[in-house]
């Protein structure tokens, strides 16, 4: 009661029953929650009851009328004093006493009635004497506080409705609570039907209100790069929804779903009225406490003011990760996932059910359908009752069939979108570089087609089909990076090769008992050294494409292999001419028994030495004194008659060259393949197994170390030696030398860490897949390699055909939904009348349909023996798609709706299984115009454009709740940009391990 709303005065009965009626109400009134008393000084109340007492009506202990005086701190704001104590200051009356005697004994005027309420506290019932005084105040004005007093029990939105009396906000605006204790710290206030002692108000704290802005943000949220740019962002003023989302680093997915169900019209309608802030739910133990729906709020108002070419989700962002820790961080993820969990976590923010009962679901049990449809739609609804129902849930039917009783079980079930499979085809078409054994041919790139779930030789088998190679003599490698990435064994599955792998086959010569599979790089060394190893060497950089040949374990030595990789390069490494003078250079040699080559990371050598056992050591000798060779050659060439005419020029790989201090080079001492200490053959001959090079009489020497002097940065020069009987190993010469085109150098399978020498002096090692690298001088690689001619390659006819490009209608797929399918090992149905799990036979059937129904295209296929995208074209349509040839219930009311939908979003996906990117398009609901939603940026987009192969999720709204534009489409300029080409495919792409030129 207010300090002027009075009770007029009336007589009152007998002291006698004044006293009586009193006593029995102060004497029967319980203190109950909610419940009004009423507080009275306490002098007054014992002079009253002493004047009652008395039975006198003139007795001089009249109390005349109620005061409460002495209670005040002041009669200005009628605060009541602290401290005060009841029944030694006050008395507490219940509401029927204080009516009583208000009316027999009226109030002092101006003074109000102390109303206080009944609080239930953790422990106990008690009159609240003292209510919550808090300040109030707007964001937008912190300066200009009020105070006011709220019961414990009162709800925060009676704080929230004396705010905007009191502070005079337009009706119809959208409000939020902070609480502000004394430490600073601001709270959100959520839930506003909540009491002040649930929300852990107290006296002293201030309630902040802000009203959203006409953009859609929140004051206290807006970032600060918005407040900087204010002016441009308030001038802004375009189509509603017509707004991108910023990427934050992977979230194309989340930006594709958001675009998506932004323009769901009765979705997004429901949020722009505020309608949801009505029907949060803060208790639902399987929601995020309103706050995953509020945040969606933010993002769609934001996006629908009109005022923003592009929003930052951040908050959304971080609110997701919050509550399904799958989205945390910036990693890339499934849109239809994201879409799932979002519509999830919006129904339990927004289920009007508040308390959900436990509800048995009942079998079929012969019922007709109709029935148990209704039934399970009604125990649905009991539990799940939100917008996402009202606009998303539809009903199938499930039935399962035991193959061994034949037991029947039929249940209906809700669901919010269809996975819809689509037809596999079980061939595959695979793109491959096919490497002839002719080292003038250029590679082939063919196009084959194989199963599916075949092995690699299979595609081997196909292959030999086109170039009559026999299978036996091909092997299969993924060639990365200039490197093998995995050689394949031809019993493995093709699944395990992605279709973005570039895939090279390689011609081998008949293979024997004694041949090996070599593996070979090219490197480049660098001009300067390599100071981050802890040896003098100089780093290597691979590059061209690597090849793959058989060797005899006969030929393994250096100049055999030397010979072997100058023919298999024949097509583009010019061989030098006879006449041609190559740099020469002087070096100094001395007897000094070492390893070949040395063990190398990224082609820098370290200490590990290897000795031939044939190697016998020798005391170095004065310059230009020769002396005999106490070690000729037991290898590959016969020292005493070598033929004439020819250098292989490159010392055996288990005997190689170092420097020394002053930039000389130190032969190995004795050479068990007839090598001089320069790398000479002993006189003129070839290796075993090599055929003479076509058209080269005589073939450069190849350097045996990499190391060069470290004051001029330069190689050091071989010259070709005297025949073996002339020029022993045991010496220590100055002279001149022909260089070599390249060195040889065993690594590994990364083409980085050079290994020892192999067995018995090869050049590799048996013990597994043996790697070996040319090492090339710039210099020479510049003169002798010709990178255009190595990177020729020519289309096989079947390049040229051009590749049908699968299309397949989406009812079709929707076909194979409802298909019957026996159920999968790892998820097997438990038979009531067999006890035990049975693989059934399992059948959906689409009972009824949504407002917008949602179909997924299930594109990502996993299976035991693949794992692919589909990029078939679903032929969808954009008008009319016809769901009656599907529907079991089928015309059995005038009142039903009609099963007739209109597409009005597509999520994209581009790429393939490990990394793509998402898009959308999407229908306004206000002009009717089609818009490209590719993160921030938005285009105009025209009906013919949408169809993709990249479609992935498709959203239909049925046409009977569909509302006709409320705004004309807008005019579309020639020159308004459209977003990139559909389905983008590069021919002729080059492989990512080097660029290659078709002839």
């Amino acid at each position: 009661m207010t300090a002027n709303s009075r009770c007029s005065v009336s007589e009152p009965p007998g002291l006698e029953t004044q006293r009586r009626e009193i006593e029995c109400l102060l004497r029967e009134s319980e203190l109950q929650a909610g419940d009004s008393w009423y507080v009275v000084d306490r002098r007054w109340f014992e002079q009253w009851k002493e004047f009652v007492e008395s039975g006198d009506q003139n007795s001089s202990s009249f109390p005349g009328q109620i005061d409460n005086t002495e209670l005040f701190e002041d009669l200005d704001s009628y605060h009541l004093k602290e401290r005060l104590v009841e029944n030694e200051d006050f008395m507490l009356v219940p509401a029927a006493a204080w009516h009583k005697l208000l009316q027999w004994y009226g109030m002092v005027d101006g003074q109000p009635a102390l109303e206080r309420k009944v609080v239930d506290l953790p422990s106990t019932l008690k009159v609240e004497v003292y209510p919550v005084e808090i300040f109030l105040c707007l964001h937008s004005n912190m300066e200009n506080v009020t105070s006011a007093q709220f019961s414990r029990t009162d709800s925060i939105s009676a704080i929230q409705t004396a705010m905007c009396q009191a502070f005079s906000v337009p009706p119809g605006s959208e409000c939020r609570l902070w609480m502000k204790s004394s430490d600073s710290s601001c709270e959100r206030l959520r839930n506003v039907q909540v009491s002040v002692l649930d929300a852990c108000l107290s006296s002293g704290m201030t309630v902040i209100m802000e009203t959203r802005n006409a953009d859609g943000t929140w004051p206290s949220s807006r970032p600060q790069i918005m407040r900087n740019s204010a002016e441009e962002q308030d001038s802004y003023r375009g189509q509603p929804g017509v707004c991108g989302l910023t990427n934050l680093g992977n979230t194309c997915f989340m930006n594709s779903a958001l675009q998506c169900l932004s323009n769901t019209p009765p979705l997004t309608e429901y949020f722009l009225r505020s309608s949801y802030l009505d029907e949060l739910n803060f208790t639902n133990p399987l929601g995020m406490k309103g706050e995953i729906a509020e945040a969606y709020a933010d993002v769609i108002k934001q996006m629908w003011s009109g005022r923003h070419y592009s929003v930052v989700p951040r908050v959304f962002k971080t609110k997701v990760g919050h509550f399904a820790s799958q989205f945390l961080g910036y990693q890339q993820h499934d849109s239809q996932e994201l879409l799932s969990f979002l519509l999830d976590g919006l129904h339990e923010d927004l289920n009007r059910v508040k308390n959900k009962e436990y509800i048995e679901l009942r079998d079929a049990d012969g019922r007709p359908d109709r029935e148990v449809a209704e039934e399970a739609w009604r125990n649905h609804r009991r539990r799940n009752d939100s917008v996402i129902v009202d606009t998303f849930h539809g009903l199938f039917k499930s039935t399962l069939v035991c193959p061994e009783c034949l037991k029947v079980s039929v249940t209906f079930d809700p669901f919010c979108y269809l996975s819809v499979p689509l037809p596999v085809s079980k061939e595959r078409v695979m793109e491959v570089f096919f490497v002839s054994l002719d080292p003038h041919a250029k590679p082939v790139q063919h196009r084959v087609v194989v199963p599916k779930a075949g092995r690699v030789s299979d595609l081997c088998a196909a292959l030999s089909d086109m170039t009559s190679v026999p299978p036996t003599q091909m092997v299969v490698a993924d060639v990365f990076n200039h490197r093998f990435y995995k050689i394949y064994n031809p019993e493995e599955f093709l699944s395990c090769i992605l279709d973005r792998d570039d895939i090279f086959v390689y011609e081998l010569s008949q293979q024997d008992e004694d041949s090996v599979l070599l593996a070979l790089y090219l490197r480049e060394r660098s001009h300067y050294r390599d100071y981050g190893s802890s040896s003098n060497s100089y780093g290597t950089t691979l590059f061209g494409h690597p090849l793959l040949l058989n060797v005899p374990r006969g030929s393994c030595s250096q100049e055999a292999l030397y010979g072997l990789f100058l023919q298999r390069l024949a097509r583009y490494v010019r061989p030098p001419d006879p006449a041609e003078e190559l740099e020469e250079e002087e070096e100094e040699e001395e007897d000094e028994e070492e390893e070949l080559y040395k063990t190398q990371t990224n082609g820098i050598s370290d200490d590990e030495q290897n000795a031939s056992e044939t190697a016998g050591p020798s005391e170095p000798e004065p310059c230009c004194n020769p002396s005999p060779d106490p070690a000729p050659s037991a290898s590959v060439a016969t020292a005493g008659d070598p033929p004439p005419g020819v250098n292989h020029g490159l010392a055996s790989l288990d005997q190689g060259d170092t420097e020394v201090g002053n930039g000389s080079v130190n032969p190995a001492a004795g050479n068990p393949d007839g090598l001089s200490a320069g790398g000479d053959l002993g006189a003129d001959g070839e290796a075993d197994g090599n055929a003479e090079l076509p058209g080269e009489a005589a073939q450069p020497l190849p350097e045996t170390t990499e190391e060069e002097n470290e004051e001029d940065k330069q190689e050091e020069a071989r010259s070709p030696s005297p025949p073996a009987n002339d020029c022993p190993a045991k010496r220590r010469a100055c002279r001149k030398r022909r260089r070599s085109l390249f060195t040889i150098q065993a690594v590994n399978s990364n083409g980085t860490t050079e290994r020892g020498m192999g067995e018995g002096g090869s050049a590799v090692s048996f013990s597994s897949q043996p790697y070996v690298a040319i090492d090339w001088d710039p210099d020479m690689k510049k003169r002798f390699y010709n990178e255009n001619e190595a990177e020729r390659y020519v289309k096989h006819g079947s390049m040229e055909v051009p590749q049908q490009q699968t299309t397949v209608q989406l009812q079709q797929c929707i076909e194979l939904f409802t298909t019957v399918e026996t159920l999968e090992e790892e998820n097997p149905w438990y038979c009531p009348v067999c006890k035990k799990h049975q693989l059934a036979t399992k059948k959906l059937d689409l009972w009824s349909l949504p407002e917008v129904l949602i179909i997924h295209l299930k594109r990502f296929s996993y299976t035991k023996f693949t794992r692919e995208k589909l990029d078939t074209i679903v032929d969808f349509p954009l008008r009319d798609l016809d769901f009656s040839d599907f529907l079991l219930r089928k015309g059995v009311s005038p009142e039903e709706p009609p099963s007739r939908y209109d597409l009005i979003a597509v999520s994209n996906h581009y790429g393939g299984l490990r990394d793509g990117h998402y898009t959308s398009y999407a229908q306004n609901k206000d002009n009717g115009q089609w818009y490209y939603f590719d993160d921030s940026k938005v285009t105009y987009a025209s009906q013919d454009q949408i169809v993709t192969n990249a479609a992935y999720v498709l959203f239909y709204h049925r046409q009977d709740k569909i509302r006709k534009p409320t705004l004309p489409a807008p005019s579309i300029s020639s020159a308004s940009t459209l977003p990139p080409a559909n389905d983008i495919t590069e021919t002729g792409a080059a492989p990512s391990c080097g660029s290659m030129e078709t002839d």
